[in-house]
């Protein structure tokens, strides 16, 4: 079940960082980089980005996570992560599609991730998305940036 979570509660928070700290030290060591800024996030800093979060719940625990940001009809997902426990479940999938049919307006959507974390491009390349660059940002990495045009 998907919930838009109201990041601005303290309990809620802690729990999206609850997933989103094993989640990117997940892939911190799937690309050998540790210093990945997600893994800075605090409560608060999450509270302070802006990005509208929706979360998606097993049996009433949180399982995985989208943020997004919007800016007219382009949709920008912030991140889009599942804890270590519940990976291959096609959570992501899920978390993916929600966010692409619930907001209506939208008509391209953007993405980047670590160039290194294959199952992340390979499941951004099977929704549709085209690569559309590659960014060094710090010495060990290098982010890949994805866009996918919605026809409505």
């Amino acid at each position: 079940m998907i919930h838009k979570l109201d990041i601005n509660a303290n309990n809620c928070a802690e729990d999206v960082l609850a997933v989103q700290l094993p989640s990117y030290l997940a892939e911190a060591e799937l690309i050998g980089c540790f210093d990945l800024p997600p893994l800075q996030d605090t409560a608060h800093s999450l509270q302070q980005s802006g990005e509208t979060f929706y979360g998606y719940y097993t049996n009433g625990e949180l399982c995985g996570v989208i943020s997004i940001q919007t800016d007219g009809e382009v949709m920008e997902i912030q991140r889009l992560i599942v804890h270590p426990a519940h990976f291959r479940k096609g959570i992501a999938q899920k978390l993916l599609d929600f966010a692409e049919c619930n907001e209506k307006e939208i008509t391209s959507i953007l993405v980047s991730t670590g160039t290194k974390n294959t199952p992340a491009v390979n499941f951004y390349i099977k929704n549709g998305f085209s690569k559309t660059g590659e960014k060094t940002v710090a010495e060990n990495l290098s982010l890949t940036h994805f866009s996918k045009e919605l026809t409505r």
